[in-house]
């Protein structure tokens, strides 16, 4: 039977999540109660493909675009699932499905694309925001929404260093050992650094992402706000290719997945032509 593919943006808040990728149930990463058999530890996309599955009726493997860490969020995830169950409108599919996903996961677009579409190889860029909640008092409601930062950083010293990790560089001071990617040589197409107070935002946007290399950029950015180390010392721990001399990892629940961008395509065929690098795909 001829078959559909389907572009998805998804919007989630991470906080009860093992992160996006489907994991087994192991008892020593489990804090709860352990999962049902075969169910796995909950991730996003276990919880995306169960959802989609009750509504076509046909087992579903949901693809995404951004493997995001264990209680990351996302504002604009993409992904992308098959199905030969064509005769159902995908505006349909997407109200009922988020009527059986969880209060905290939602599909916010469905739209009908070519095969040659892919969540992961069509990926231009991504941007990610970092959210640090930077006042005396701490965020009361929404702990899990932002790192908590009670002393004085210097914005201005912040922005000044964010603009030195722009550009293509080997980032392996900023990424977590074990990573095992082929190479840590990364585009980073901007970094800033906003407030409007008690908020302060670092924005990331790049061709791709080591393990934990936004995290320990933007705990590097706030090192150099407490006045730990200059701006321009961000060239100098780059060339160093050392994570040891890079600040901490900052922690996971102050970051967003704010978007994916994807090559254009026409018809059935993909515009680029080029393929794409999955060995960027882990953030």
């Amino acid at each position: 039977m001829p078959t559909q593919r389907y572009k998805l943006i998804v919007a989630y808040r991470g906080t009860a999540y093992h992160g996006w990728q489907w994991q087994p149930a192991q008892k020593s990463f489990s804090k709860g109660p352990m999962p049902r058999e075969g169910m796995g530890l909950p991730t996003i996309q276990q919880s995306l493909s169960r959802a989609l599955g009750r509504i076509i009726g046909h087992p579903v493997t949901v693809v995404g675009s951004s493997r995001t860490d264990a209680k990351v969020h996302a504002k604009g995830q993409v992904a992308h699932f098959d199905t030969d169950q064509v005769q159902i409108p995908p505006e349909n599919i997407r109200r009922a499905t988020n009527h059986q996903l969880p209060d905290d996961i939602l599909i916010r677009s469905i739209e009908a694309v070519p095969d040659s579409f892919s969540a992961i190889a069509s990926t231009e860029s991504k941007r990610y925001q970092y959210l640090i909640w930077n006042t005396d008092d701490r965020p009361l409601f929404t702990p899990d929404l932002a790192w908590y930062r009670w002393q004085p950083l210097d914005i201005a010293a912040m922005q000044e260093a964010a603009k030195y990790f722009i550009g293509t560089h080997d980032f392996k001071t900023f990424a977590r050992p074990g990573h095992g990617r082929v190479t840590t040589e990364r585009t980073v197409l901007d970094c800033s650094v906003s407030c409007r107070s008690p908020r302060l935002v670092v924005a990331v946007e790049g061709k791709g992402f080591l393990w934990h290399m936004v995290r320990i950029m933007v705990g590097t950015l706030v090192e150099i706000g407490l006045g730990k180390h200059r701006p321009e010392a961000i060239a100098e721990m780059i060339a160093a290719k050392d994570r040891r001399k890079a600040g901490g990892t900052a922690p996971a629940h102050g970051l967003y997945l704010q978007w994916v961008k994807h090559r254009a395509w026409e018809g059935d065929h993909d515009l680029s032509g080029q393929p794409f690098n999955d060995d960027s795909s882990i953030d």
